[in-house]
């Protein structure tokens, strides 16, 4: 554990020295504003919608009214508050969110530290660490909503799939799947490696008589994995009394699946008839990246599991109808999109690798205040 953390030290510095460059940008541009940075970050938009999850419940009836149940958000994360709010009772409101934001934010940088260090080196996985923590709306990530917690499950899962240790992979995705709706990204992307390696060592003679002897640890990965998932759903059905609750409720939220209509027929909108905002145009281009770093990554065959999460997240986030600009938050958990950058940063020259992620911490900095001051609406 200690000989593991000091080999990740110098992504984990780089990527805490990035997000505190952020900060420190986002208080002054705050002070200047006359706005309060701590309930920015602790409690505005999302975080208040988790944080009376965590003091009053969820709902019991579905209603009729537009953005307004919250059955919409998945329960491990306002559980967490709820329990460390429980245990410091003298923190401030939504303290122990941001808290557990900021520990679980340094977990994924590790977690995503690890993933590019086993593939490509140790080198590759710095540079991971830092283009993760130097994306657009990387400010989210020290904030009280659920993308660091989520990308920290995703990235030790992966990690465990790619390690072959399958009982770790199955419970953390199943975990990831308690956390965002994108858990489901992860289930598929465990059980459909470990299925197709069960399939493998039967089809391999050397396997047989192992298998005949040894429970089937990638059989109960893949079982695990959407467990959580599917608990939840399941759960919210049982609560309102059909089947279909979970999909009501997104109804309510008009998030849909629509096969990226209307993600389409937005972009059109945006930049044929209107004169879309400096957030926006960042939306729609990390929205097309994507696209194109997925390509990327199958050109240059990644290993499954990590396409079949990156695929079917961004699958999920461009084929929903649902409200556009949160969208490019949606995406961060696909750090393995980066990996094709941090590739061929890795193998550059170390000044050029430099100024690169120089360049690119100080937009994210100068963009993360833009997003919460100058852009009026929620991340």
């Amino acid at each position: 554990m200690i000989r593991a953390l000091r080999h990740a030290a110098p992504a984990l510095l780089a990527y805490a020295a990035v997000r505190t460059l952020g900060l420190l940008v986002l208080t002054e541009w705050a002070h200047r504003t006359h706005r309060g940075v701590r309930h920015l970050l602790m409690r505005s938009w999302d975080c208040d919608w988790y944080l009376r999850i965590a003091d009053h419940g969820y709902t019991h009836t579905l209603g009729t009214q537009f953005d307004a149940n919250n059955l919409a958000f998945f329960p491990l994360y306002p559980a967490l508050v709820r329990a460390a709010d429980t245990l410091l009772p003298w923190l401030p409101r939504g303290a122990a969110g941001l808290g557990i934001t900021l520990v679980c934010s340094l977990l994924a940088a590790w977690g995503i530290f690890a993933v590019g260090d086993r593939l490509y080196g140790r080198r590759a996985g710095v540079v991971l660490a830092v283009l993760w923590g130097s994306l657009p709306v990387a400010l989210v990530q020290w904030m009280g909503y659920t993308e660091s917690l989520f990308t920290a499950l995703t990235a030790w899962s992966l990690y465990a799939v790619l390690t072959g240790r399958w009982l770790w992979a199955g419970s953390l995705a199943s975990l990831a799947g308690l956390t965002r709706p994108t858990g489901v990204a992860l289930a598929a992307a465990v059980s459909v490696t470990a299925l197709l390696t069960l399939k493998a060592q039967a089809a391999d003679r050397t396997f047989r008589d192992k298998a005949t002897r040894l429970p089937p640890r990638a059989l109960l990965g893949a079982l695990l994995a959407p467990f959580g998932w599917l608990a939840y759903v399941g759960w919210v059905g049982l609560r309102l009394g059909r089947w279909d609750g979970y999909f009501a409720v997104q109804k309510l939220w008009r998030n849909e699946w629509d096969g990226g209509v209307g993600t389409l027929r937005r972009m059109r909108d945006l930049f044929m008839t209107e004169r879309p905002p400096l957030f926006l145009a960042m939306v729609t281009a990390t929205l097309l990246g994507a696209v194109i770093l997925y390509v990327l990554s199958a050109c240059d065959r990644q290993p499954l599991p990590l396409l079949v999460f990156s695929g079917l997240l961004v699958l999920i986030v461009l084929g929903s109808s649902g409200v556009y600009f949160p969208r490019a938050r949606f995406l961060l958990p696909g750090f393995p999109l980066l990996l094709p950058l941090a590739v061929a940063l890795a193998r550059a020259r170390t000044r050029v690798t430099v100024t690169v992620l120089t360049a690119a911490a100080f937009g994210s900095s100068v963009f993360g205040g833009h997003m919460l001051l100058g852009w009026h609406g929620p991340p």
